[in-house]
């Protein structure tokens, strides 16, 4: 007799049939990212998707960024470097995962802006995670040493850039680091803690999960590291996000189970509609 799947069975195999690979949902991985001459552009990002509404196409941001001119830029090449550079660092496409689960997180958290905006930066720029090893080991109230920023990234790119891109990065990495919350400061950063949210977190496990990481280890990556809690507390924080409706979480001793794949199907389920509503051409 063959033996039928238990329901933990089927969740696990219905989960993985809906992730896609992490390149796929929107990680990117190489040597190159928007942090050679631009920040997070967190402002820029708030204004366009508080203009561009909830239910936004990817042609819809284009229109309002180029056609609009949402974000007040002076002249038609700005707008175009902008909407590309928000472009590599967000997609600003709802058919795009990360981009998606993002947007839909932003909605109902205001307070967890910032952070969700960073972990998304640091899935689309290799070179700002780069940066984040440093500012983990990095404890609250200590200054940021310039040093420590040059090191991991020549660890991470070797020689490739030269001495003034070089500095353009690491002034940055640095301000996206102060815009998230993490660090203070004008010319002395200095490190402090951040508060993260339930929404935060849940976005933090998809990106772990995105990795191919489950169970347990989903609260010891790096994405949930930058958010300055203990794994203990961080699976309160889940048990939060869990009431809330963002994902599924048990936990048994020592032993954790994380589901997200009401995220996944939600994603689905989204861009199957963006497809069938979406204009042939673009604005």
């Amino acid at each position: 007799m063959i033996s039928q799947p238990n329901q933990q069975e089927n969740q696990a195999y219905h989960e993985v049939s809906l992730t896609p690979t992490a390149d796929e949902a929107g990680i990117r991985s190489g040597d190159k990212g928007a942090h050679t001459s631009r920040t997070m552009m967190f402002e820029e990002l708030a204004c366009l998707l508080a203009h561009a509404g909830r239910e936004a196409t990817r042609d819809d941001y284009r229109y309002h960024v180029l056609e609009l001119n949402c974000l007040e830029k002076r002249t038609a090449a700005n707008r175009r470097l902008t909407l590309q550079r928000l472009s590599e660092l967000y997609a600003l496409d709802p058919n795009v995962l990360l981009f998606r689960i993002m947007r839909n997180l932003w909605n109902v958290d205001d307070s967890g802006r910032p952070i969700l905006a960073l972990l998304m930066s640091m899935a689309r720029d290799p070179l700002l995670r780069l940066t984040a090893p440093p500012i983990i080991q990095l404890r609250p109230g200590k200054e940021l040493s310039r040093q420590t920023f040059i090191s991991a990234l020549e660890q991470g790119t070797g020689s490739r850039f030269n001495e003034a891109t070089l500095d353009k990065i690491i002034r940055n990495t640095a301000s996206t680091w102060t815009q998230s919350g993490h660090l203070s400061g004008r010319c002395r950063k200095v490190r402090q803690a951040i508060k993260p949210t339930p929404s935060v977190l849940t976005f933090a496990m998809v990106l772990g999960h995105l990795q191919g990481i489950r169970g347990a280890g989903l609260f010891s990556t790096e994405w949930a590291q930058v958010l300055d809690l203990d794994v203990d507390n961080l699976i309160f924080l889940a048990m939060d996000a869990k009431r809330l409706g963002f994902l599924d979480v048990k936990v048994s001793g020592k032993v954790v189970e994380v589901s997200l794949s009401r995220l996944f199907v939600d994603h689905k389920k989204g861009a199957r509609e963006q497809s069938m509503s979406a204009p042939a051409g673009g604005k």
